[in-house]
């Protein structure tokens, strides 16, 4: 198994530090408002990836964190003028139930930053102990200077780092680059008690503390989107390396590309920014999650009108398979094909993992045994559990198909076709090219066979 290493910039087999104990940390969102498609993004590529490692290693830990002390949130709250538990519950189940519709699985740990806040006061008291960070105005900062490694993740000195990054200039800062690990609250702000006053911890500190106390000192894998490498991968590398006395942070850092919104980046000025629940709102949901496992996961992801369309033909295709095999039940032991999980275990490899989907569907159509289809049955299952695809039966995929407003239901598909049946009994061919005709105008091809007639949508 390869995976591309950000950090090394290179494709490399991915080497676990315990074989037996897999450990994963992505980072999961800021909960102040629903969450848009680019950050779906991350969640359903690091659920496929966490889905192929327990197929390969024993043990597999998977922590996705939710930041529930935040800036943000506190505007949020300070507007409804509501507790900050408030926003975060509201808006943290929100989360939860867009991501179930995607089918992403729970991680194994869902830690949430009230929750950590001893673990984070105390890895702040190591980084001072161990001349990393200071103490100035009420503030807590990392000393960035103290960390000869710094910029190596994002590949850019620090002097460019700095310019990209709108860092604060604060006459307290001992270098225009370092960044806060804990910083005062007012009265009317959300605060805690630490040894530097009532205040709050800054975003890069809990994601190292968190994964510290759930995953370890080092983890095999930290993943999330392109764009948080730097400043906050770049910063949560630094600080947990030195609070570990040099120990490797993470041994592969694997990040998603960004998704576009019709070649544009999504942003509230443009007014292009989908939300998760109205995209679900677009077709199916396994469509959504197929559209965003599509293209290669360290690509940019170009999200249009016709990318959901698409995904729903190609799901119709690979149900129409799984459809068309009957009842015949899959092969006992039966797993998917080596060359798909050749491609998966690839980087990750989800395009060329689809097309050994739907080269089984090809084969699927052709199978004339009865053990033949039984063992591509299998197989085409297994490959779409591996990826969060094929979780229905085949009957319910086109049943709900039938409710978008652009389709025209199996229902009427089937009645329509039994009339062609009757039709063509009866030898009255002109009325079987009729239903044809009429089928294919409402997007359906009918194909007929020696087991008779088939449809698939177009």
């Amino acid at each position: 198994m390869q995976l591309h290493n950000t950090y090394t910039g290179r494709k490399e087999p991915f080497e676990p530090l315990d074989p037996q104990r897999v450990t994963m940390y992505v980072c999961g969102p800021t909960v102040y408002s629903y969450a848009h498609i680019g950050n779906a993004r991350p969640a359903v590529v690091f659920d496929v990836l966490a889905r192929l490692l327990r197929r390969k290693f024993p043990k597999v830990v998977y922590a996705r964190n939710i930041t529930d002390i935040d800036d943000k949130i506190n505007a949020a709250a300070a507007k409804e003028k509501v507790d900050i538990s408030v926003i975060t519950s509201k808006f943290a189940a929100a989360y939860h139930e867009d991501l179930a519709a995607l089918g992403v699985q729970p991680p194994d740990f869902e830690p949430r930053v009230t929750e950590h806040l001893p673990q984070i006061i105390k890895m702040i008291n190591a980084l001072i102990s161990k001349g990393h960070a200071y103490e100035a105005k009420g503030h807590v900062l990392f000393h960035v200077p103290s960390y000869p490694d710094y910029g190596q993740l994002s590949k850019r000195d620090t002097k460019e780092l700095l310019a990209g990054a709108r860092v604060e200039v604060a006459p307290y800062k001992k270098d225009p680059g370092d960044f806060v690990l804990w910083k005062p609250s007012t009265p009317e702000l959300p605060g805690w008690e630490s040894p530097w006053g009532r205040g709050r911890p800054g975003w890069h500190i809990e994601c190292s503390a968190m994964s510290e106390a759930l995953l370890g000192d080092t983890i095999d894998i930290h993943g999330g989107g392109h764009d948080l490498i730097f400043p906050h991968h770049e910063n949560e590398r630094a600080q947990s390396t030195c609070a570990h006395g040099g120990a490797p942070f993470a041994r592969y850092w694997v990040h998603n590309g960004f998704l576009l919104m019709d070649s544009q980046k999504m942003a509230k000025s443009v007014g292009n920014v989908l939300l998760v629940r109205e995209a679900l709102k677009l077709g199916p949901h396994e469509a959504i999650r197929l559209a965003l496992i599509t293209g290669h996961y360290r690509q940019p992801l170009d999200w249009n009108d016709d990318v959901v369309a698409d995904a729903r033909r190609k799901l119709d295709r690979l149900y129409g398979a799984l459809r068309d095999l009957g009842d015949v039940a899959p092969a006992r032991d039966e797993k998917a094909p080596q060359a798909f999980v050749d491609a998966l275990e690839d980087d990750l490899n989800t395009p060329l993992a689809l097309a050994e989907l739907f080269a089984l569907a090809t084969a699927a159509n052709k199978a004339e045994s009865a053990e033949e289809k039984a063992k591509l049955k299998a197989q085409m299952v297994d490959a779409g559990s591996m990826m969060g695809l094929l979780q229905q039966s085949p009957h319910a995929w086109f049943a709900a198909a039938g409710t978008q407003s652009d389709g025209i239901g199996e229902a009427e598909i089937e009645a329509l076709i039994a009339r062609r049946a009757d039709a063509r009994k009866a030898k009255n061919f002109a009325e079987s090219d009729r239903i044809r005709d009429e089928l294919k105008s409402k997007g359906v091809l009918v194909e007929d066979g020696k087991d008779g007639q088939r449809w698939r949508r177009l």
